[in-house]
């Protein structure tokens, strides 16, 4: 029955027959008759399938299925690592969402150094913005989220770890860089602004909002690298974190204006409620949090 469920847990996620085969190293006859026996056993369709579209729909019966037996699996080799007293060589996968700012300017490192350790956890990383990890981890098609903002559901467990301190980033020679620098200023000012659903986005809108501030226009781009490009080449201005203006791009092509402790987020992870995190995936938090308290100014 273990061998069904994963082999369903990874059709639902591939979204197709042939794919989970070649993941899991099956060929599309065993696939096949692995979700036959399941859908026997429990009475109900579990995969609706069109033979002329070539696609599958998964049921609601199905995604029912699908959540427990991701329960089921974590649980069971959270025991085989229990039973077997085998921390020194811990074996598993992990799939670990991540927003932008926090996946390339953070978890690079981390990675560097939590892969030597457990060389035999297989890692996948998904960076996008916060909705979409949260989206995601809903899903249960990752294992843990770290992201910026706030996940609005009462599906995740969501804890604070680290303090992320906001900038407002301009071109090195702005005339807005002055001594006598007022928010005023920032009126009618051409800003570039991440997309919605960023947990970034989410702070810039809350920051014009807050000081009444009405842009002369807003660029949109989807990631950060690109916003800072686009400040270089004096396209407008942003707010960003301070984990991404480099001391090198403040010495040649960036300016900063500190906002003061009012501009102060956070970042925080995020796991599924009420399900039992696999062992890799408690390791890997465990790990996390004690590099980031090591390297950074964590919350309290």
């Amino acid at each position: 029955m273990l061998e069904e469920l994963k082999t369903f847990i990874a059709v639902v996620e591939y979204n197709n027959f042939t794919k989970a085969g070649e993941h899991l190293n099956l060929s599309q006859p065993t696939v096949s008759n692995h979700i036959k026996n399941l859908e026997n056993y429990f009475e109900v369709t579990l995969i609706n399938r069109s033979v002329k579209q070539k696609t599958i729909v998964i049921t609601d019966s199905g995604y029912t299925l699908y959540k427990k037996a991701k329960e089921i699996i974590n649980l069971f080799e959270l025991t085989v690592m229990e039973v077997r007293n085998t921390s020194d060589s811990m074996k598993g996968s992990l799939k670990i969402g991540a927003t932008f700012t926090i996946g390339e300017y953070i978890l690079p490192k981390f990675l560097a150094i939590f892969s030597m350790k457990y060389p035999d956890i297989d890692v996948e990383i998904f960076i996008d913005n916060t909705l979409s990890v949260s989206s995601r981890l809903k899903d249960l098609t990752l294992d843990i989220g770290l992201i910026e903002g706030i996940a609005f559901s009462s599906n995740f467990t969501q804890k604070y770890f680290l303090q992320d301190k906001m900038v407002l980033t301009l071109p090195y020679k702005s005339y807005l860089n002055e001594s006598n620098f007022s928010l005023k200023k920032l009126q009618n000012q051409k800003w570039i602004v991440r997309e919605e659903g960023s947990g970034t986005r989410e702070f810039t809108d809350m920051f014009l909002s807050n000081n009444e501030i009405i842009p002369k226009n807003i660029m949109v781009l989807a990631s950060n690298h690109a916003i800072k490009e686009a400040i270089k080449n004096n396209l407008g201005i942003s707010i960003l974190s301070n984990l991404i203006v480099s001391e090198n791009d403040k010495s040649n092509d960036l300016s900063v204006i500190e906002l003061g402790p009012s501009y102060i987020r956070h970042f925080s992870y995020i796991l599924p409620k009420n399900i039992n995190s696999s062992k890799s995936t408690q390791v890997f938090l465990d790990e996390w949090l004690l590099y980031v308290s090591d390297n950074y100014v964590t919350v309290e």
